[in-house]
């Protein structure tokens, strides 16, 4: 049950690292290329909202047919594996939700740079005229 978790983690990471290289400053002919070869990785890359999205319906089929230990028959150790069950979820979640969010933050700041050429080359056909 942890592989599919840690492919999400390392998706995550590698969405991080790609938002944190096209988000900083850099020279315009290498800030182009950079945005034009992440606008070609990004939808291959949309397999991550689906498979986060299928994981926080997991998380939730798990949440609502968990067992309680609120009584004051369990046990420490039972009352210790179902906080640390509730914190995995949590964490869980958490995961999910960076992996859409940073998905649609590279996603924007994408189309935000090629909208910003688009009207620069506009800018400049009218300069000509």
């Amino acid at each position: 049950m942890g592989l599919q978790w840690m492919i999400l983690t390392y998706a995550v990471a590698a969405e991080a690292a790609i938002f944190l290289l096209i988000s900083l400053p850099s020279p315009k002919v290498l800030k182009t290329r950079l945005v034009s070869l992440i606008s070609l990785i990004l939808q291959p890359l949309m397999f991550i909202v689906p498979f986060a999205a299928f994981q926080l319906l997991d998380i939730y089929w798990k949440y609502e047919h968990r067992l309680t230990c609120t009584s004051e028959i369990c046990t420490a150790t039972e009352r210790d594996r179902y906080e640390k069950s509730i914190y995995k979820s949590q964490r869980n979640v958490l995961l999910c939700s960076a992996a859409c969010l940073l998905y649609w933050c590279i996603y924007r700041v994408c189309k935000y740079n090629k909208d910003i050429e688009n009207l620069e080359e506009v800018e400049k056909r009218y300069k000509k005229l």
